[in-house]
Parts: C-alpha cells; structure tokens; sequence
C-alpha cells in the first residue's frame, strides 16, 4: 500500500474543465527520427492551443539515445545499433522491441510549472504500474528512473527497470518514460545507461513476471489516469511514410 500512497501523493492533474489526455498506441515499430519531429510539432500545436495533450505509447528498432549530458566514453560498442542526438535531459538509453516506451506531452500550466514535481509524478505512474504486478519499484534520489531490489543477486544489488528523460518547450514537456517489459537485455551492453555502471538492467519477463505489452498498456493507462487524470483512446498519429 506505501506504492499506492505514494502515487496519489504525487497526483498531477490538470485544472478543472481540461479535456481528457489523448492516449495513443503505435503499431509495430515507430521510426525514431520521425518520432522526434512529429512530438516536436505535437508540443507546439498544445502550446499554442491547437492540440489537446497526448500520451504516445510506441516501441522502436533497436538504437541508442544520447542525452544533453551524455559522455562519449558511455558509448561502449559505437558501431552496434544507430545513435541518436536528442535534446532531452539525461545520458544514453537503449530502445528496441520489448521496451514500451510512452511519449508523454503535457501542457504543465493546465497543471503545475514545476518540473520537479512532473519527474515524481512520472516516476510514481511507473511505481503503480509496477505494483499492479507485485514488483516493488523505487526511487533513489541521485539516480533518476525506476529500480527494483535483487535479493537474488546479493544483498545491495539493484537494477533499473525504467527510465525517464524529459524535455520541455513553453511548458509543454515530451519525450517521457521506457519500461523494460521483454527486451533483449544484451542490447543494454553498448552503452553504459544512464551513466551508471555500478548497477544492472532488468525486465518485467527477466523478474519472471510473464506478460503481454497489451496487458502492460492497460495497467499503464489505469495507472496514468490515477495520478494524472482522465485519457482517452484515440488512433494512432499518421507518421511520414505510413
């Protein structure tokens, strides 16, 4: 129950009167670059009041990610999956197939202009999603993300089953979170994620936990609407090329 409290302590709604946040799942695998540019262009048109918010729940090809605080010696394998510079906050990341990752644009003057407390909110979305399936997740307060106890392993040992990175334009954040559901954990090996070496990776599937991304996509939206307030499903953004 301390997951659950937690979660609603970190409640982000929007104000009263806000239309329902727009909640999208992406079919098959969703090309990075086109991705970026098509939040880029979201973020503005919910800026400026032509877009209502929306949540992008998406899976990618294998690739790297660096951060704006990325360091070039954290890539450790560079030729083995396609890199790519992006503005969001943090080092490098992995993405590939297994991995939902949820692209979250919300408009935090119809909430709260504090992106400290958006970073809870998110990490708590992430906390109840994984409660729902009977892993505790935690936080750490030098360590953004998700990260879960291996007793396993050894005593001291963690690993980190989900990661956020954010960016904001005029107060309207993208970019978001990925939850590690069944990826190919070698693929984490190029990379040192998120700068931190001491610690491992882990998956829903690798804790044994045997799950769809359906299922994972259900819990996800229960969970978001607890913390953040009313989604609704729509269709998929039309991408260039699709």
């Amino acid at each position: 129950m301390s997951n659950l409290r937690d979660s609603l302590a970190d409640r982000f709604g929007a104000e009263e009167g806000s239309p329902p946040v727009e909640w999208a799942i992406a079919e098959g695998l969703t090309d990075y670059e086109q991705a970026v540019a098509f939040m880029e262009a979201r973020a503005d048109a919910i800026a400026e009041g032509r877009a209502r918010e929306l949540v992008w729940l998406v899976e990618h090809p294998p690739l790297y990610t660096a951060g704006t605080s990325a360091n070039e010696s954290d890539l450790v394998e560079p030729g083995r999956f396609p890199v790519h510079k992006t503005g969001r906050g943090g080092q490098y990341t992995y993405h590939g197939p297994g991995q939902r990752v949820a692209y979250v644009l919300l408009d935090l003057k119809r909430r709260q202009p504090d992106l400290r407390r958006y970073v809870s909110a998110l990490e708590a979305w992430l906390i109840a999603t994984l409660d729902a399936f009977n892993i505790r997740g935690e936080r750490r307060e030098e360590r953004v993300g998700v990260w879960v106890r291996r007793p396993d392993k050894g005593e001291a040992v963690e690993d980190k089953i989900a990661a956020i990175g954010i960016r904001v334009r005029r107060w309207v954040t993208f970019h978001g979170i990925s939850l590690n559901v069944e990826p190919d954990l070698s693929h984490f090996s190029g990379i040192v994620p998120c700068g931190v070496t001491q610690y491992g990776v882990t998956s829903l599937v690798n804790l044994g936990i045997p799950v769809t991304m359906p299922e994972v996509d259900s819990v996800l939206k229960r969970s978001f609407e607890e913390i953040f307030g009313p989604a609704e499903r729509v269709s998929a953004p039309l991408l260039q090329g699709n």
